[in-house]
């Protein structure tokens, strides 16, 4: 059965908003009701169309009475920050997160309507460091849990709505673990950083990228709000990328730097706000991360659009390039083509002198009684 009257948090950013227009869009769904600390951008507002926008805080009592007095059945948690400087700082961010998430969770205990929760999470609570799987399953945790910011906000979230889930056996709770998203219209973390004209790397790394088309994002939540699916799932697109290959068809300049140099540089683009990565963050950049997404297409019943490359290259289409692609790739061609003329030509002059050299070549003289000994 369709929900009735769903709450959106975090409806002022530009996903949580086309959740809610697309919500909206839905007869079947009587209200959607969505809230958040700001006001949404002139842009956002009016695409949310029949969408009731509530200001309010969801670390305040006031979230516990905008879901009892309109009956709210289904929540879908998305007002979580990424970013310190996008939250006030630290201390903020995690008040916003953390706090706020067990606010919301107690009301949603409180209020006998609801029945259905749903949590945007995230890939970052399986980490990034050497000692990664090649691909992380739903079953399996960090192998290096992350110790601060976003990934440690999110496990903690995760925690919480676990025990949510016990208290409430008759909510129907499903967590979807995003991996980076990116399109032509989101601002997410990644995109942020690629857009950078000179995009900084650590020296000797090259992490395995896996995205999720805007689009795509935008159709879990949506099924998830809307369906019947409970429990964990993770949420990517099929492929993989390297992040040269990223930056290289972006059209961007790669600068390879020390490791420890990187640290320095995260520091220095949150100072200036360019980028705000946190330390975490930048662990990411060395080791990347992939995740299963078997459950996803077999028991949530979503098969992404978008592949990893297609979702890079239709935000590629919003980016004036730095340097054309084209040319990145005719000079990495040119440069595999002298290569192999180099290596043809040092492979005829062995033959030549091996040649020669077996020309001069005398056999041994056999002596009796002894035998060859062969090398260790």
């Amino acid at each position: 059965m369709p929900p009735a009257v769903v709450l959106v948090t975090g409806v002022s950013r530009w996903l949580g908003g086309a959740l809610a227009a697309e919500l909206a869009s839905d007869p079947a769904i009587v209200r959607v009701i969505g809230v958040d600390t700001v006001p949404p951008r002139p842009e956002v507002l009016r695409r949310l169309g029949r969408v009731e926008f509530v200001r309010a805080d969801i670390r305040s009592p006031l979230i516990g009475k905008v879901i009892e007095s309109a009956s709210v059945d289904t929540v879908v948690h998305m007002n979580i920050s990424a970013t310190p400087a996008g939250a006030g700082g630290r201390v903020s961010m995690k008040e916003l997160n953390v706090i706020g998430t067990m606010q919301l969770l107690a009301a949603c205990q409180r209020s006998p309507a609801v029945r259905r929760l749903v949590l945007k999470s995230t890939s970052a609570v399986y980490g990034a460091s050497s000692r990664d799987p090649a691909v992380f399953t739903e079953t399996m945790q960090a192998r290096r849990v992350p110790g601060g910011g976003f990934a440690k906000d999110s496990l903690d979230i995760e925690g919480y709505v676990r025990a949510f889930a016990r208290r409430r056996p008759d909510v129907g709770v499903a967590v979807l673990r995003f991996t980076n998203l990116i399109g032509p219209r989101i601002d997410s973390l990644l995109s942020g950083f690629l857009r950078m004209p000179v995009v900084p790397t650590a020296l000797g790394y090259d992490a395995r990228l896996q995205l999720l088309h805007e689009d795509d994002a935008v159709a879990v939540l949506t099924r998830a709000a809307t369906g019947d699916f409970v429990g964990t799932v993770n949420a990517g697109a099929d492929g993989t990328v390297l992040l040269s290959q990223a930056i290289r068809r972006l059209g961007r300049v790669p600068l390879p730097l020390p490791e420890p140099a990187m640290g320095s540089l995260g520091r220095t683009t949150r100072w200036a706000r360019m980028v705000d990565w946190s330390p975490e963050q930048m662990r990411f950049l060395n080791f990347g991360r992939v995740i299963d997404t078997r459950v996803l297409r077999e028991e949530f019943g979503y098969v992404p659009r978008h592949s990893t490359a297609e979702a890079l290259a239709d935000y590629g289409r919003s980016l004036p390039p730095v340097v054309r692609p084209e040319l990145v790739e005719e000079v990495a061609a040119s440069a595999r083509t002298v290569l192999s003329t180099v290596a043809g030509g040092a492979h005829a002059v062995q033959g030549v002198l091996d040649s020669v050299t077996a020309g001069r070549r005398r056999a041994a003289p056999s002596v009796p009684g002894l035998r060859a000994v062969r090398d260790a």
